[in-house]
């Protein structure tokens, strides 16, 4: 009664709503396309009417489908009952082994295994289903039961387990529904009509203990089907519903990506495409929801709806093709169902278009697009569906490729839900870290693999954008006044497009401009693969790494201490350039602070988003870089020096590089960079090809073959301080040393101290052990200084 009054209220509703918006000149383009796609499959005979096994969600009321029921491992039972052999004694029986005792009421047969010798002498008999007073069923064989699972007896319930309906269709056995849709048990089920189904497995089970058929039952992992909109437990159902046949659309969909008309990236996910396609079984798309797309289908008072039905565009169109065929007096009503919504997102490419209208401005000019992106997760929801739907309707794939990105998880790698309390909130986050980091955090992802989003992620790429933003303010308070129409002609007449104008730069700027147009051509490379991580990689390493860490240095040694600012212009033609086209090569990761950025500098003719890409194949010079590169390891060697004898930061220190002529002659044309960023004294910095003749009290470093440098160490520390400091270090060091020995030579430790204790301590002894060494190498380091000296 209950259901039955839901039906009621739901075609009131629909009644008096729908026809309203149901008229032709009232339907958006996209709903006409829809009732447009469901005729023409209709017409082509791949739309049809049937009762048939589907997944029924009780609570919702509706059926679902495949790829809508999702199963999880749940602790669950499994029930041994006895089915007692018509005509036999007490001891002739067979057991079965089931996870769902209510669905007994609708056993139609009992299989076994023909070369189960347990039960062969069964075959062809009858068996008494238990508490159906004394129904009967035949005893069968079939080679696709599993001897091995449970008793190896199994029940065929057709109406309520797919597996079972497909062998019944096979072997022409009845369906027998004992399930009402609001997952109650029917009239079938006798005394247990009425009675939930999960209640009615409990009592049951308890009757079949009192009756003596209940043999045990015993803890079993459930492989159980959940619906994925609201969670219940589905109950596979049959019901009259409509259908889309789909192998030939799915074979046609095949053949797009097996001629290479359709790439889906990343590859592997080709294969899961083609085998899903290749074992596709047809497509429920009728759904007993009260919003969506109307089916549109109308049926005749009186008659049986499976074989008297009209199918039209509207209600008018439907009522003429009833006069027509039955006479003027006939009355129609429509199907109260609606589509499956993936059927209307399947026409999605092309229906947004104009389509059916194939003349359209739109359609024209924008089908088939390039690319779709999207979650890996709806591959077979929406994609393969989209792709067989525009092969269909317009001839031609909807896409040449499809990029799948990953899902985003926690920062353990679990899916967010609403239990977990570990949704993360895409608005809070943009408020903490801003847009830009959010987008760049989650386009570093790997296609097709999940993303766990991690505020350690989020807080670097904030510092990130916060360093393209300061970078960008150095660019313009370091560029000339737009007033200075001298000084942008100069600058801007600065080109780095031919080979003969890089090599004329000196190093720093040479090497930066050969790295950018590297850059360029691996980032767009790297683009037209779909490769995202790694341009995102690629940009972030080449802007902190060399831009911002090591040109922008460089460079203000040209804008503050170059004599007379000679080389200022070409530095801030350097700086301009590098910059502008790495705001084009971001901007789409990060397109709100480089458009900002973009918007800031001088002389812009239009949108960043507007502009043309940068050009590649530009030159490169691999020597400046091979140099340049010397000159970094020179740079660092001495700072790690300097930290190492914790010399103060402001402090300039004396240095003499020892190198071969022609490296000198690139190194000491750039002996203002190297003073500035190694914080050397730029009067007592030397070039020679022989150690000085103080190397004995110096600091000897190696920045790489053929490039040396020697520190003077009075310059360094105080000597004397650094022995006294040292001295007590080292003291203390091997009080801790020794400690640590005597714990291992203690037998007492080794015997009873955890594994892992033990192993910590011997990590601990070789690691002060390797710390003395050093402390004592230092030592005899300065005192050798010292005797030198005297």
């Amino acid at each position: 009664m209950e259901t039955d009054t839901v039906e009621l209220l739901r075609t009131r509703l629909r009644d008096s709503v729908l026809p309203v918006i149901g008229q032709e000149s009232a339907l958006p383009l996209m709903s006409r396309a829809v009732i447009e796609a469901f005729i023409r499959l209709h017409e082509k005979g791949l739309i049809y009417q049937g009762s048939y096994l589907v997944n029924w969600s009780p609570n919702l009321q509706t059926a679902v489908s495949d790829l809508e029921v999702e199963y999880s491992e749940e602790p669950g039972f499994l029930y041994h009952i006895k089915y007692r052999v018509a005509g036999g004694s007490r001891n002739d029986f067979l057991t079965v082994a089931t996870t769902r005792p209510e669905t007994l009421f609708g056993d139609v047969a009992i299989a076994v295994h023909p070369k189960d010798e347990r039960y062969s002498m069964y075959i062809g008999r009858m068996a008494i289903v238990p508490m159906t007073y004394g129904r009967h069923v035949p005893i069968i064989s079939d080679r696709h039961v599993d001897k091995d699972f449970g008793t190896g007896v199994l029940k065929i319930s057709p109406g309520h387990d797919h597996n079972d309906y497909f062998l019944a269709r096979k072997l022409g056995l009845p369906i027998l529904n004992v399930m009402n849709k609001d997952g109650t048990l029917n009239e079938v089920a006798g005394l247990y009509c009425g009675m939930d189904r999960f209640e009615a497995r409990k009592q049951l089970w308890s009757e079949l203990e009192e009756t003596g058929l209940a043999v045990k039952k015993e803890p079993h992992t459930l492989r159980v089907p959940r619906s994925q909109r609201g969670g219940e437990v589905i109950e596979p159902l049959v019901s009259k519903q409509w259908f889309v046949t789909m192998e030939p659309l799915a074979e046609k969909a095949l053949h797009a990506v097996e001629k290479g008309e359709l790439t889906i990236l990343p590859e592997r996910f080709e294969k899961i495409y083609n085998h899903w396609l290749s074992n596709i079984k047809d497509w429920c798309i009728s759904r007993q929801l009260w919003w969506g797309h109307r089916i549109p289908v109308w049926y005749i008072e009186g008659k049986k709806c499976e074989e008297d039905y009209i199918v039209a565009r509207n209600a008018d169109e439907a009522l003429e093709k009833a006069h027509k065929k039955y006479g003027k007096d006939v009355i129609i009503y429509q199907d109260p169902d609606v589509l499956d919504t993936w059927f209307s997102s399947a026409l999605w490419p092309f229906s947004t278009l104009g389509w059916p209208d194939v003349s359209s401005e739109d359609f024209k000019k924008f089908y088939p697009a390039t690319v779709l992106e999207t979650g890996h997760d709806i591959l077979f929801f929406w994609v393969a569906r989209m792709v067989m739907m525009g092969i269909e309707f317009t001839g031609t794939v909807p896409f040449s490729y499809v990029y799948l990105h990953g899902l985003i998880r926690d920062s353990q790698g679990r899916k967010m839900s609403k239990t977990l309390g570990n949704v993360v909130d895409p608005l809070d986050t943009i408020k903490d870290y801003g847009t830009d980091a959010l987008r760049f955090t989650l386009a570093l992802g790997t296609a097709g693999q999940d993303l766990n989003l991690s505020t350690e992620r989020l807080t670097a790429n904030k510092a990130f954008t916060n360093k393209l933003w300061n970078a960008g303010k150095f660019v313009l308070q370091n560029l000339p006044s737009q007033a200075d129409t001298y000084a942008w002609e100069t600058m801007l007449a600065c080109k780095f497009d031919r080979e003969e104008a890089l090599l004329k730069l000196p190093l720093p700027e040479c090497w930066v401009v050969s790295k950018l147009h590297i850059l360029i051509d691996t980032v767009t490379a790297s683009y037209d693969k779909f490769f995202f991580g790694d341009v995102g990689r690629e940009i972030y390493d080449f802007f902190w790494s060399d831009f911002a860490d090591w040109y922008i240095e460089a460079s203000k040694a040209r804008l503050y201490h170059s004599g007379g600012n000679s080389a200022a212009p070409l530095a801030q033609a350097v700086l301009l350039y590098v910059f502008e086209n790495v705001l084009k090569l971001l901007h789409p990761f990060m397109p709100f602070v480089t458009e900002e950025l973009w918007q800031a500098l001088p002389k812009r003719k239009g949108a960043l988003i507007v502009s043309p890409w940068p050009q590649i194949s530009l030159p490169q010079n691999a020597n400046s870089i091979k140099k340049f590169e010397n000159f970094q390891a020179l740079t660092r060697a001495i700072r790690n020096a300097r930290a190492e004898y914790s010399v103060e930061p402001a402090k300039r220190i004396s240095a003499s590089i020892v190198a071969s002529e022609d490296v000198i002659q690139y190194i000491s044309k750039e002996k203002e960079v190297l003073a500035l960023l190694s914080r050397l004294d730029l009067e007592n910095v030397h070039f020679t090809d022989s150690p000085p003749g103080d190397a004995n009290q110096s600091v000897h470093l190696v920045a790489s073959e053929g490039l040396e440098a020697y520190l003077p160490l009075a310059d360094m520390v105080d000597i004397s301080a650094e022995l006294d400091r040292l001295s007590k270090r080292l003291s203390k060091m091997q009080t801790e040393y020794e400690g640590l020995v005597d714990r291992l030579n203690s037998p007492k430790f080794i015997e009873k101290a955890p594994e892992d204790v033990v192993c910590g301590v011997r990590e601990k002894a070789a690691e002060a052990e390797e710390k003395i060494n050093l402390t004592k190498n230092r030592l005899s380091f300065l005192r050798s200084s010292v005797s030198a000296s005297q």
